[in-house]
């Protein structure tokens, strides 16, 4: 997951660099775990919940920049993890709180970086650094307590891997199936790096889950006899999921409802004939405005995206149904004849506002109206 020197540090303060594949370089003060790790550096808008957000699967092959100024001043705690650990590869702040005071607080994010072998850098100016990657690009880059030259390090950057044709699902995923909560109806669930509050969202609707690896067969799900199928968020490259894509026209041919988030949007496209492109510097905090063109209201969303649906690519069966409306760019569609349903976004915030929380909603009344039609059809 990390570079292979990566080690614990002793305590926030050693000198870390920070460098980009362009060559731009920024001279701080590391916490977290010390060594040289590599990443694609985006930014992130929240103003709260650097935990969630450094234990979204998403995040994975990624080194995260936070624009919002003071970090780590609640600490950490075990309440607020969206996964089994850290996969982010890296974490950037302008300044980090060396005390924590929260009555849920367990330990800082120091420690907490510490105990997950994560790298962070410190006292460095992530305004400039978010202008940059604006002008310039998302770019990979590397932060090391090691190597200190900043033209070495940047092309230990420039040979790391791109996100372009980058698959994380082996890395993020489930290695066995789970069933989570109880309830009405049965939904299998595509885990390509599924956040926890995706999962208690979908409970809190009374949908009662089986979680399976991404490597899953279609055949397999099927055989389970689901209600309906939520494919989940994840990280990377969505064209570079070619086993997954291939097994998705089978999951979509039993004409069961399907509810794709993130990285299951995006492979839902290309399934059904869309194509996707890698955005200029992605989407991602918790104040993304969206349009909902089916109710004309306009929710702020949770994001957390590098690359999108091809608007112009998508076919006519497709209809669109959220639109961004900062860069105009598709945050979800529906099947006009299917019911099928996706969006970009992440309607389950953890953090950010809860403004789409009624989309888990839409997706239960997806499953009630197809077992109604089922009913209607074996009386008839």
């Amino acid at each position: 997951m990390n570079h292979p020197q990566m080690r614990p540090g002793s305590g926030p303060g050693e000198p870390c660099l920070l460098a980009l594949e362009d060559g731009r370089s920024f001279l701080g003060t590391s916490f977290g775990a010390q060594g040289t790790t590599t990443g694609e550096l985006v930014f992130n808008t929240s103003l709260t919940g650097y935990q969630e957000i450094l234990t979204d699967p998403s995040y994975a092959g990624q080194i995260v920049t936070m624009t919002y100024p003071e970090i780590g001043n609640y600490g950490t705690n075990s309440a607020d993890l969206e996964s089994r650990q850290i996969f982010a590869r890296g974490m950037v702040v302008r300044h980090l709180s060396r005390r924590y005071s929260s009555w849920r607080a367990e330990k800082s994010l120091h420690q907490f970086l510490v105990e997950q072998q994560i790298m962070g850098i410190s006292d460095v100016d992530t305004r400039a650094i978010t202008r940059h990657i604006r002008d310039k690009g998302a770019m990979r880059c590397a932060i090391s307590t090691e190597i200190l030259d900043a033209q070495e390090l940047a092309k230990v950057a420039r040979e790391s891997a791109e996100m372009t044709g980058a698959n994380f699902n082996d890395e993020v995923s489930t290695k066995e199936k789970y069933s989570m909560g109880e309830g009405t109806f049965h939904v299998a669930v595509l885990d390509f790096g599924v956040k926890l509050n995706i999962l208690r969202s979908l409970n809190l609707e009374g949908l009662r889950l089986t979680v399976y690896p991404s490597n899953t067969k279609a055949s397999e799900i099927l055989a389970a006899k689901p209600d309906g199928i939520f494919l989940s968020n994840g990280p990377g490259d969505p064209a570079a999921c070619t086993d997954v894509i291939a097994e998705l026209p089978q999951l979509i041919q039993t004409k069961l409802p399907i509810f794709g988030i993130c990285l299951g949007h995006q492979l839902l496209a290309l399934a059904l004939g869309a194509k996707t492109y890698k955005l200029k510097f992605g989407h991602r905090g918790g104040n993304q405005p969206v349009k909902d063109l089916l109710t004309g209201k306009i929710e702020i969303t949770c994001q957390n995206h590098g690359f999108a649906v091809d608007l112009d690519s998508m076919p006519k069966d497709l209809e669109l149904t959220h639109l961004n409306l900062n860069d105009n760019s598709v945050e979800g569609f529906k099947h006009k004849e299917l019911p099928i349903m996706c969006v970009q976004y992440h309607p389950e915030a953890s953090p950010g506002p809860h403004d789409s929380s009624y989309l888990f909603a839409r997706f239960r009344g997806l499953i009630e109206n197809a077992k109604k039609l089922r009913e209607a059809s074996c009386t008839s």
